[in-house]
């Protein structure tokens, strides 16, 4: 329990004020509760004839005498008068419109607890899941190459839903219940408390028997978690290489796996499950077994001749003792929940408190222009401290100049390009714009320099107007059309459905390649950064859709500053500069015409294209 209010502490700061009113709601329900109860007495005691006594009124300031003891008297004796006054049968009418109306009151303040409560439990949720997509935003690229995708999105979905059933829910039980096991502990000790240490003495049986099932069930319901998250990981898997499976005929082998994996989910959960149903009927059994022992030691004393309290208020003391095994068996249920839910908020925290290396200074410089041009100085640079990708690269482009970068796959081409806008961090060396480290930069304007078109067109489920506009706010129609005529897009998308207005489908799916490299090319025409990174852009296209593309790659990288990965050889010639790459490291740099004469790497790679 503790590790839940420390880990959930920081999310009900900000709805203290809806916790005041639900303590002070619950409170007023748990005290016309008792007096409800109390109301009881003097119907059982005078209206029935059980007691003869004839009362008087007493003082209430009367010297000498205990409080409780006044208040039971003049109790009896507002009852005695008013049977005296009206009819029996009116009596009985008059108590219980005064029972009716003391539990109006009763019911009024339990709805406004848990009205009160609501903001809080959809809140906290509402804000957990805010706080991972807004770190899953914030996380480097390296931490979501480490991680299975399904993982991720199990841990965002399924996770927050268990902590939201389970926990979000708990937290009613939790503020509640322990204002109303107060309120009745304290009433019961006010009518004896002799009986009331005999309780707390059985008490533990109670706890020690919920203790008993709950133990292992924080444990079982990780791993139910992780069951899910690996077959969730699988049909993200199988959606992505279904044509794959198809070409191979595995589709045996893939149901077998994914059968294995569900199979074991549905027995941990079953186990789970199982174990959590049992809360109730123990809870019931062992608080039944507690009624009995006490009702047997009250009814010793009783029939000893020496007890402190009567046969009446026995009853009243076994009532409040019995509503005292409601709020007890809820926080059983809520021990339960919370050890399913703290299961997944401890697969949540993974995402949560994941370090992101990627910082910024302590007092950042903020950029807007390049004036002069990008300089690499001796960079180096591993993901693990075991292997160099990039060693003692340097590396000047001036601005308003084409570099290129060629080499072999795994040479370092793109994780050089990936250094500049800091989706990773150098491991020697510096990156300088202007002569300013990119270190000391806020990250969101050095990134607003730079415009990235990459081999794979990423597209969102949105229409054609928003993923171009996607990174200038604000942009106009006419601004997103004049960006995809010098991106040859204006055509085919007038030629949609429903222009500009027409959903492109996940990831781009209703476009061709063509099309959809053509409107990532739009897009950075629109945001019009003053530095380019074209990753491979036309690769995977075929030779129209590459001559489309490539025309509208050279109108984008008039007057700036750009560096383009190629395989394709032919799309650079033109370069001012092509460096070639090696095992993380340049070992040539020049124009076509003058690494074609040295005869070295780019002469093999160029020989064996034009073979």
């Amino acid at each position: 329990m503790r590790d839940f209010f420390k880990i959930m502490g920081g999310y009900l700061k900000p709805y203290k004020v809806n916790i005041v009113w639900t303590f002070i709601m619950n409170l007023l329900s748990a005290v016309l509760n008792i007096f409800s109860f109390a109301l009881l007495l003097p119907i059982l005691n005078i209206l029935f004839k059980v007691d003869q006594t004839t009362y008087s009124f007493i003082p209430w300031d009367t010297a000498g005498m205990d409080f409780k003891e006044i208040a039971i008297n003049n109790g009896y004796y507002y009852s005695q008068q008013m049977i005296d006054t009206f009819s029996p049968a009116t009596a009985m009418l008059i108590f219980g419109g005064i029972l009716a109306f003391l539990t109006l009151l009763k019911t009024a303040a339990y709805f406004g607890g848990s009205a009160t409560l609501v903001p809080i439990t959809t809140g906290v949720v509402r804000d957990i899941r805010n706080r991972i997509y807004r770190k899953i935003l914030a996380l480097p690229l390296s931490f979501f190459t480490e991680e299975k995708k399904g993982d991720i999105l199990t841990r965002v979905t399924s996770d927050v839903n268990e902590v939201n059933s389970s926990i979000g829910n708990s937290i009613d039980a939790l503020i509640k219940n322990p204002i109303l096991i107060l309120v009745y502990v304290g009433t019961m000790c006010y009518i004896s408390w002799q009986l009331t240490i005999f309780t707390f003495l059985v008490v533990p049986l109670l706890a020690f028997g919920i203790g008993a099932i709950g133990k292992k069930l924080k444990a079982k319901s990780l791993y139910v978690q992780q069951k899910l998250s690996e077959g969730i990981s699988q049909i993200e898997e199988t959606l992505g290489g279904l044509r794959i499976v198809k070409a191979f005929v595995a589709e045996k082998k893939m149901m077998d796996r994914y059968l294995n994996v569900n199979n074991e989910y549905r027995h941990a959960d079953m186990l789970v499950s199982i174990r959590q149903s049992a809360a109730h009927p123990v809870s019931e059994f062992l608080g039944t077994c507690m009624i009995v022992l006490v009702l047997w030691f009250g009814g010793t004393l009783i029939f000893s001749g020496h007890s402190p309290i009567d046969a009446s208020t026995f009853i009243y003391y076994l009532v409040i003792l019995y509503s005292t095994l409601q709020p007890l068996k809820d926080i059983s249920k809520a021990g339960y929940s919370i050890q399913k839910g703290m299961a997944s908020m401890e697969r949540i925290n993974r995402i949560l408190s994941a370090e992101n290396n990627i910082r910024e200074a302590a007092s950042p410089i903020t950029i807007t222009q390049m004036e002069h041009g990008i300089e690499l100085r001796n960079v180096s640079f591993s993901y693990n401290a075991e292997k160099e990708v990039l060693h003692d690269v340097s590396l000047s482009i001036p601005k308003g100049k084409t570099i290129a970068l060629v080499g072999q796959s795994g040479s370092g081409k793109s994780t050089l390009v990936d250094l500049i806008p800091r989706f990773h961090d150098i491991t020697k060396g510096e990156i300088l714009i202007d002569g300013i480290d990119i270190r000391t930069l806020t990250i969101s304007s050095l990134r607003s320099l730079i415009g990235n078109v990459n081999q794979e067109a990423i597209l969102f489920n949105d229409t054609v107007f928003n993923n171009i506009a996607f990174g200038a706010q604000g942009a106009t129609r006419q601004q997103v059309e004049e960006a995809a005529r010098i991106a040859n897009a204006h055509e085919f998308i007038m030629e949609m459905e429903h222009g500009y207005d027409t959903s492109v489908g996940d990831r781009g799916c209703r476009l061709s390649g063509g099309q959809r490299q053509r409107i990532s090319i739009a897009r950075a025409i629109l945001k019009n950064p003053p530095i380019l990174i074209l990753d491979e852009a036309t690769s995977a296209l075929d030779t129209e859709s590459e001559r489309l593309v490539q025309d509208a790659l050279e109108r984008l990288m008039k007057s700036r500053t750009t560096i383009a990965i190629a395989h394709r050889l032919s799309t650079i010639r033109n370069a001012d500069e092509i460096c070639v790459l090696h095992e993380g490291e340049i070992v040539e740099r020049g124009t076509h015409d003058e690494l074609l004469s040295i005869n070295g790497y780019y002469r093999k790679l160029h020989d064996m294209q034009s073979l």
